[in-house]
């Protein structure tokens, strides 16, 4: 059967080998790749009928498990593997709660990735060794919470608050996204009334529930813009 599979790490050679490693598993599939959530959301409104979607953790536009949650919404349909380096069981716990189907160490070899693969493909979630048959989420409310508000976002707001959580100002933010200023600003109110947040740097603080690292998130320098 031909698959058509999103392949997103902002590693070229590690794309690469994940490509390679799914192409063994399923000949003649159709691969498409971004190396940040910019990319991710351009190629999703391309292909939005993709059978599955390899998604790093730590890639560029996205704080933690903000691009999974956000997805769970936009695409719910959309089966997805986080592949990420960090595979502690706190972080595999936390992506299945999150909304991943599946979770790929970047140490698996070649074999395993495309056995975890044609397992989701056919419905199953894959939960690596040592968590047992049913992997019991670690994630307290607020975080399922901030999730389930991220959800909500339509690409566009999630693509204005990923800016905003790095610190930029509406001004840089209508630049780099090529529309108005007074558009960001509608974005922004849409953003804070779906977080419940009263502003923009309560919203960006909302979103630390979901990172790994906190130093990911610089709250805005003001309120005011």
């Amino acid at each position: 059967m031909n698959y058509e599979f999103l392949i997103v790490d902002d590693h070229p050679l590690y794309r690469a080998a994940l490509r390679d490693a799914v192409a063994m598993a399923c000949p003649e599939s159709d691969f498409f790749e971004a190396d940040c959530v910019a990319g991710l959301l351009d190629t999703l409104e391309r292909h939005s009928n993709a059978d599955l979607l390899l998604l790093d953790l730590n890639l560029p536009g996205a704080y933690g498990f903000s691009a999974l949650a956000h997805l769970r919404g936009s695409h719910p349909e959309l089966p997805v593997i986080v592949v990420s380096a960090m595979d502690s069981h706190h972080i595999v716990r936390q992506a299945l709660a999150f909304g991943a189907q599946g979770f790929v160490s970047k140490s698996a070899d070649a074999a395993t990735i495309g056995q975890n693969v044609q397992a989701v493909l056919r419905g199953d979630f894959m939960i690596p060794p040592g968590l047992g048959t049913h992997a019991t989420p670690e994630v307290d409310g607020d975080a399922l919470d901030v999730a389930r508000r991220m959800a909500q976002l339509t690409p566009q707001q999630f693509r204005v608050f990923g800016m905003l959580c790095s610190g930029r100002l509406n001004k840089q933010i209508a630049y780099d996204l090529q529309i108005a200023e007074a558009t960001v600003k509608a974005h922004m109110t849409a953003i804070m009334r779906k977080f419940g947040a009263a502003n923009r740097t309560q919203a960006v603080l909302l979103a630390g529930h979901l990172v790994l690292d906190p130093s990911e998130i610089k709250p805005p320098p003001d309120d005011v813009e």
